[in-house]
């Protein structure tokens, strides 16, 4: 399989905010994907600066990531610029949370 940005995200909607019960994709966490070959960067948000969970956030979406066959180097980087807002927020996950 080779590695792709439809892949990773695939993989990353496994992760979920502790607080709100939809994955980062989904609740538009995730900033950005860049996969050069076997190396994956991504930039994510949390839904509040200083947001006591975004750590861990961060460290479940470089686990499953890790997890992907193929997959040699991971980096997630937590940023906050643009702020993450509830107009970021798929479709699927505003059914997710009966906004829809």
């Amino acid at each position: 399989m080779a590695l792709d940005k439809e892949v990773i995200l695939e993989a990353l909607k496994q992760v979920y905010d502790p607080e709100i019960p939809v994955d980062i994709v989904n609740l538009g966490l995730i900033y950005e994907v860049q996969v050069d070959g076997e190396k994956i960067h991504v930039k994510m948000t949390t839904t509040a600066p200083g947001c006591p969970v975004g750590d861990y956030i961060a460290k479940n979406a470089e686990r499953v990531i890790r997890k992907i066959e193929g997959v040699e180097e991971v980096s997630v980087e937590l940023v906050y610029d643009p702020p993450w807002s509830v107009e970021k927020v798929s479709e699927e996950g505003k059914r997710m949370l009966g906004w829809g």
